[in-house]
């Protein structure tokens, strides 16, 4: 039995004006718990706006976003912020990390801002969540006595601070080089595989996108395909 933890439905986002402009039209798109799920379309296709909307960073115009059943749109920032903090990690092409910050502090910033460990508790799970990501001897550095395919190994663990359900990832190798790509694929694939985490990829690479468990097309903010991969597979077999 599969178990939704992020779900749209009806969702639009439109913003208003003389001429007001349909980011994503009507999109209803459910993700289960330990799903890979990529969203690919063309530049301008909405992918990033239905991203923003998941993430609870933008609030639909119409239809609303679900986090385990629960209704967001009606929330207050503050209720919307604490279901973004405890629920969703991002990771995004261009890691953010804050450059005056070790990578350690990086990735403690989310711990620190939902507040449920001491500061001990926090130091610690940032220092085991490095090493889980192969960094474990590089925690005092700064991001920029790092190297690209690190900085991003860093935005992964940070965005396993606060053990979220689900993972939002936009464009997350597009500013890697190969090698570096690869290994930050395997290292999200692994989080759906061992952890039973939700992840959702935003990218216009279709060889990543093959190697998610389903494949949701946007083409002029509506979806116009929905598929599993393994059909996919089956067929060109």
């Amino acid at each position: 039995m599969t178990e939704i933890v992020l779900e749209a439905r009806h969702a639009s986002r439109i913003l208003p004006g003389e001429v007001p402009v349909t980011l994503v039209s009507d999109i209803s798109l459910a993700i289960n718990h330990s799903e890979f799920v990529s969203i690919v379309g063309p530049s301008g296709s909405g992918k990033s706006s239905l991203m923003y909307l998941l993430g609870l960073l933008d609030v639909p115009t119409a239809g609303d976003i679900f986090i385990d059943g629960q209704a967001t749109k009606a929330l207050n920032e503050d209720r919307r912020a604490f279901l973004r903090l405890s629920h969703l990690g991002f990771v995004f092409q261009f890691h953010f990390l804050l450059p005056e910050f070790s990578a350690r502090d990086n990735v403690m910033l989310p711990m620190r801002a939902l507040g449920r460990l001491s500061e001990a508790k926090q130091k610690e799970r940032a220092e085991d969540l490095l090493a889980q990501v192969g960094l474990k001897d590089h925690a005092h550095k700064r991001p920029d006595q790092l190297s690209g395919g690190q900085r991003q190994r860093v935005a992964i663990a940070r965005a396993l601070a606060n053990d979220p359900q689900i993972i939002l990832a936009d464009e997350p190798t597009g500013n890697l080089d190969t090698a570096s790509s690869a290994q930050v694929l395997a290292m999200l694939r692994h989080l759906v595989d061992e952890h039973r985490k939700a992840l959702v990829i935003v990218t216009h690479d279709l060889e990543l996108a093959a190697k998610a468990d389903r494949r949701v097309t946007l083409i002029d903010g509506k979806i116009v395909a929905d598929e599993r991969i393994a059909q996919l597979a089956g067929v060109a077999g």
